[in-house]
């Protein structure tokens, strides 16, 4: 994290008040601003991520955008990637990654397909695979972008375009499409001519990971195609929202080591 001066709760609500109605991209060109190289946009390349990059990359072409590879995921999401790294020249397009023991810790416990047999088990691989790395990159910035809307699902109708994130170290969270409908995503996409996930013509509306990834049927929500053979279960990984469950974290405390922390940092 730099040195730079961090806003607190107040000045967020203020901001985000000032924001509310306005363009994804004046919020975007005022983070950029604000925040420098403490800045970065978290991309997992769904539509609103690439619009994201699109907008940021015509503000600063150095903007920095990161992303988890989980290890699970499709080989279409491989390929976004280089077509993203072409069309954007010379924008930083960092992929992080899990800590090789805990992954190798965890499967040689559970398997490599235990999210299927308990939610628990499903929020521990997400946890070592995505959340663990995010925690570590994100202790140094100031702020993160995400591409977070209130379309999205129930959890995610009250997000305000600027937040302070207090499970990651009370750094500036800003969500500049909060109040873009899909719709108003794809128009900018296609509008541009802006590189998006294959899997989405086949009929996928949100696309982590390949085995916990379904395109959806008619009359689905857009988020029902993630882990779908759950029931009565969050739709979320813990990255956005803050997941507790006993069981859960005391064997994530056991393969993460008495300080909790990944060594493979």
């Amino acid at each position: 994290m730099t040195s730079i001066d961090l806003i607190d709760d107040l000045e967020a609500g203020e901001l985000s008040v000032e924001f509310e109605g306005q363009e994804p991209w004046e919020l975007l060109e005022w983070a950029i601003e604000r925040f420098g190289e403490g800045l970065a946009l978290s991309t997992a390349f769904q539509e609103g991520d690439v619009a994201l990059i699109d907008m940021a990359y015509r503000i600063d072409p150095a903007v920095r955008v990161f992303s988890i590879d989980t290890g699970r995921l499709p080989q279409e999401t491989h390929d976004l990637i280089e077509q993203l790294r072409e069309r954007y020249p010379g924008m930083e397009l960092e992929l992080l990654s899990p800590g090789a023991r805990q992954v190798q810790a965890m499967v040689n416990v559970h398997g490599p397909n235990l999210f299927y047999r308990q939610v628990e088990k499903r929020l521990l691989c997400c946890n070592i695979r995505k959340v663990q790395p995010l925690t570590r990159h994100l202790a140094t910035l100031d702020a993160w972008i995400t591409g977070l809307r209130r379309d999205q699902w129930a959890t995610r109708t009250d997000i305000r375009k600027i937040e302070i994130d207090h499970d990651h170290g009370a750094i500036v969270k800003l969500n500049p499409l909060a109040e873009w409908t899909e719709e108003e995503v794809w128009d900018y996409v296609r509008d541009r001519g802006v590189p998006y996930h294959p899997l989405y013509d086949q009929g996928y509306t949100s696309i982590g990971c390949a085995p916990c990834t379904r395109p959806i049927a008619a009359g689905e929500a857009s988020r029902a195609g993630r882990w779908w053979w759950e029931s009565n279960a969050p739709k979320e990984c813990g990255i956005h929202c803050a997941i507790e469950t006993g069981g859960m974290e005391h064997e994530l405390h056991a393969i993460l080591g008495e300080g909790g922390h990944d060594d493979d940092a």
